[in-house]
């Protein structure tokens, strides 16, 4: 079974954050890539420590966050509900479904982290990410 979950943007602190969290539940790992880990020296100098995407997990919890690049969120605005599909066609239809009545924020498409992704605004004003994250081809000895 699919389970939604929930993705926090912040404004330069998501890091700390998702430190604050961790204390919060007595522990859990934590995940962060920078947005200059992710794209190297094409990254303007403000978003270098910038978390791309973070994570937290511990047991059945897990939450996903990143900074924003290029606007300041606000309540309302900065929480989003990731969907993890396990096909490209599961996308296609829960993204139409969705997208049906609302606002597509970002089309479907193939990104440079290997996942097939978009976003977009239901016709209730939720925000949702829906995403397939593609197989990553394994070394063979």
């Amino acid at each position: 079974m699919n389970t939604p979950t929930p993705y926090i943007f912040f404004n330069g602190n998501c890091r700390e954050a998702m430190q604050y969290y961790r204390q919060c539940i007595d522990g859990g790992d934590v995940f962060v890539m920078t947005y200059g880990e992710a794209r190297g020296e094409k990254t303007p100098p403000a978003l270098k420590e910038r978390a791309l995407h973070a994570s937290l997990r511990k047991d059945n919890f897990f939450l996903m966050a990143s900074d924003t690049p290029d606007y300041a969120p606000t309540v309302g605005n900065n929480v989003h509900m990731y969907y993890s599909c396990r096909s490209r066609e599961e996308v296609d239809h829960v993204f139409s479904k969705l997208s049906a009545g609302g606002i597509v924020k970002e089309a479907l498409n193939d990104t440079f982290w290997g996942a097939y992704f978009g976003m977009l605004t239901d016709k209730y004003g939720f925000n949702w990410m829906i995403g397939f994250e593609k197989p990553r081809a394994t070394a063979t000895p």
